[in-house]
């Protein structure tokens, strides 16, 4: 089990889902050619518009590039071309970009992400009345894109609706050599088709592609600086954007922080506790209301939940109506169960999904499951998160194999999480069996020369913990943090803090910092 790093929940996921492409899995790579709009330039000239190349002349044909915006479906839309190898950039692919123009007098471009990875940027701009404010929406053009990969830019599928049902619906806890051996077999099954169907692209979906590419839709866009509202993975894009060209950073916020110099066991085990914590603080929740059915303390709901996800691995709960699945595993429970930690909103819906499931009813649970997965109830999926998450992740930070060592990491992650630990522990292996490699690791990023980068932390953050926020502000050179004390994942336009909000659209509209220690 992989957990994805996306706000696309709750209201904004409607405007998400809706209108979705339909993925292929053929990627259709381009030769790289110079139109007419695209004029050539030398790579070290800047235009007053701030549209330079970095310093190579093979990327001049892509940052001389001009957006040809067309109306589409509520939005504008455009198509950007970026090279798929940027060591060898003559193919190229077209990156889709949304932007919903400015309600009032225009003062900036707001670039967004929604993280993933795997999240639809194209959509989540689109969504724009729905995660930023109105001073924010009234002053700003919008825009968000689908990055290399995701959803309508050449998406990388690496296996049909229902091989993903079952990949997705697996024991995520194997026990035994005999289980663990079948999650390596599955796990190298997956990564053999995604090989042979995704084609070239599957080696250059790294953030570090993403990042390159966002600056050649700042170029694109006409804009000296990047504005950069970054949330949950899409702070890791940011992060690494703002170490490759610091001196290209505008108002940036980087809320629900990933951080690049985490390894894979720091990213599962860090995730592995903030789950744990976020569904201690749900329990806590449910006993405070009276009647949960977890019981009527915190130590013993967690360990019923715990029990009910181990008794599905032998007694799986029916379902129906949810195409080829017709049993709600322990591999289906856990997505469910954790995707109601992402908003406390989705708490009450958990609690009547877990009376009806100890009554031997499976539905609501997995209604859940497929509202994480972004899967539809007839067995059709809304997009490809679920399929290149691991494309982007173990081209990142990598994995292992070896399922000794897996099995000794689960276990020393349950003494800290006992509920998480074990599934987020063997999630990552299969980075161990994946054709591609980290070519080069994320690391530390100060940002050197950049101007002020807002980070904003959640308390008990599930997906993201309070610490990797403390940590990126603290790397950063000129990092400054705002806390939100709270539950779910992010802060920003997503928990009806006014404190926060007021606080980061002071900063993205006139640039003030809030004070060091800042805390809502």
């Amino acid at each position: 089990m992989r957990f994805s790093r996306t706000v696309l929940h709750g209201a904004v996921a409607i405007a998400a889902v809706s209108g979705l492409a339909a993925c292929s899995s053929t990627v259709t790579v381009q030769p790289a050619t110079t139109s007419a709009s695209q004029t050539s330039s030398t790579a070290s000239t800047a235009t007053s518009s701030g549209t330079s190349s970095p310093g190579s002349a093979d990327l001049d044909q892509y940052y001389t590039q001009k957006l040809d915006w067309q109306d589409c479906s509520g939005v504008q839309c455009a198509k950007l071309k970026v090279p798929v190898d940027y060591a060898n950039p003559t193919s190229s692919i077209e990156i889709e970009v949304s932007k919903v123009p400015a309600s009032g007098t225009k003062k900036g471009t707001l670039v967004v992400n929604p993280g993933g990875p795997g999240g639809s940027g194209y959509d989540y701009a689109a969504a724009a009345d729905q995660i930023v404010s109105g001073a924010v929406r009234s002053q700003f053009d919008v825009v968000g894109f689908d990055p290399r990969g995701v959803g309508r830019s050449a998406p990388i599928t690496c296996v049909d609706d229902t091989k993903m049902d079952t990949w997705l619906g697996s024991d995520p806890t194997p026990n035994g050599t005999d289980g663990a051996q079948e999650l390596l077999t599955q796990s190298k099954q997956f990564a053999d088709s995604c090989k042979a169907k995704a084609g070239p692209l599957l080696a250059h979906v790294s953030t570090i592609d993403v990042a390159k590419d966002m600056d050649i839709l700042r170029a694109a866009l006409g804009e000296e600086k990047l504005d950069y509202l970054g949330k949950s993975y899409g702070t890791l894009i940011g992060s690494v954007y703002a170490g490759m060209f610091p001196s290209k950073v505008g108002r940036f916020i980087l809320d629900g922080v990933v951080p690049p110099d985490i390894t894979s066991e720091q990213m599962n085990l860090g995730q592995a506790k903030g789950f744990e914590q976020a569904t201690r603080s749900y329990v806590s929740n449910c006993v405070a209301g009276g009647s949960c059915p977890l019981g009527s303390d915190v130590d013993s709901g967690m360990a019923k939940i715990r029990s009910f996800l181990n008794g599905l691995d032998a007694n799986p709960l029916p379902v129906s109506g949810n195409g080829d699945v017709t049993k709600l595993t322990e591999g289906w429970a856990s997505y469910g169960i954790a995707e109601a930690m992402y908003s406390k909103d989705l708490w009450p819906v958990l609690t009547d999904a877990f009376k009806s499931a100890f009554e031997g009813d499976g539905n609501p649970l997995m209604d859940l499951a497929n509202q994480y997965a972004q899967r539809n109830a007839d067995g059709s999926y809304s997009g490809n998160l679920m399929q290149v998450i691991n494309p982007v992740s173990c081209l990142d930070r990598g994995g292992s194999a070896d399922l000794a060592a897996t099995e000794k990491e689960a276990a020393e992650f349950a003494k800290q999480a006992p509920t998480w630990g074990p599934m987020l522990a063997w999630g990552s292996l299969v980075c161990g069996v994946w054709p591609y490699q980290p070519s080069k690791p994320l690391g530390k990023i100060t940002a050197e020369g950049s101007g002020p980068i807002l980070v904003i932390g959640t308390t008990r953050d599930p997906a993201t913990p309070y610490a990797w926020s403390q940590q990126l502000a603290a790397e950063l050179a000129d990092g400054h943090l705002l806390t939100y004390d709270g539950d779910g994942h992010t802060a920003y336009f997503s928990q009806g803090s006014s404190c926060v909000d007021n606080t980061v659209d002071a900063y993205l509209i006139n640039g003030t910092v809030p004070p060091e220690g800042k805390a809502c």
